[in-house]
């Protein structure tokens, strides 16, 4: 019986380590299912970065447009037009109701 005992144990505790490190090869922090989490990330990510760029890409080219060496005369009048709340005579404006609009938020309140 002792004999037999032996012989069982020291495969037993290999299988037990092999098992161990077959799980956390899979399931663990730097695992299997780690990694296509950590991709998919990444992808998002990327797609992220791809939206960004193109935002900043379009709002470098729309600041070129205000240089002082090279003014577009229409995109002064745009800005003046949104930071003055300005129009000009053959605006077309069209009104709505306050009680449409959402109410102003203030600090302070929920």
């Amino acid at each position: 019986m002792g004999r037999a005992l032996r012989q069982t144990i020291g495969p037993a505790i290999g299988a037990a380590i092999v098992g161990y490190f077959a799980y956390h090869a899979v399931q663990g922090d730097r695992g299997l299912i780690a990694l296509s989490h950590l991709q998919s990330e990444i992808q998002q990510a990327q797609a992220t970065l791809a939206q960004v760029s193109e935002q900043r890409i379009e709002l470098e080219k729309r600041a070129s447009l205000l240089r002082r060496d090279h003014l577009d005369p229409d995109m002064l009048d745009e800005r003046a037009r949104a930071v003055l709340n300005y129009s000009h005579p053959d605006d077309v404006i069209i009104l709505v109701p306050r009680s449409s609009v959402a109410p102003p938020v203030t600090a302070g309140q929920p």
